[in-house]
């Protein structure tokens, strides 16, 4: 209202929470690289774009969401078993030996506060 004053500091604090029911990193991967390719093929754009990372990220299913910042596997499992295979590449990994129906709020919490301790360095030392 009047009077009110924008600072521009704002506390974001959205989560996006992304369960792939019947996807395969693989196999989307796949499709937006012989998307790119037949747009080339085209001549919709230069070969050079087969060497644009953002140029294939557009095709994938998962373009329209934000690259996780952390990644929750449960059940006891240690690997990513196909799930978002591209978007994870500077994932922070989190395995909690809880299986999924049982991962609760109290569990959620425990990944975060351990994401919150983790030294991000997006491939760099």
């Amino acid at each position: 209202g009047d009077g009110d004053v924008d600072d521009g500091h704002h506390h974001h604090r959205a989560l996006t929470i992304c369960l792939a029911i019947n996807y395969g990193g693989r196999a989307d991967i796949l499709r937006a690289a012989k998307n790119l390719a037949i747009s080339v093929a085209k001549g919709e754009l230069p070969i050079e774009a087969l060497d644009d990372e953002a140029e294939l990220s557009r095709r994938m299913r998962t373009s329209k969401m934000p690259d996780p910042d952390l990644i929750v596997r449960t059940g006891g499992e240690r690997r990513l078993s196909n799930f978002l295979l591209w978007d994870a590449a500077y994932a922070e990994l989190y395995f909690s030996d809880v299986l999924w129906p049982d991962f609760d709020e109290g569990e959620l919490e425990e990944a975060l506060v351990w994401y919150g301790k983790r030294k991000r360095r997006f491939g760099g030392r």
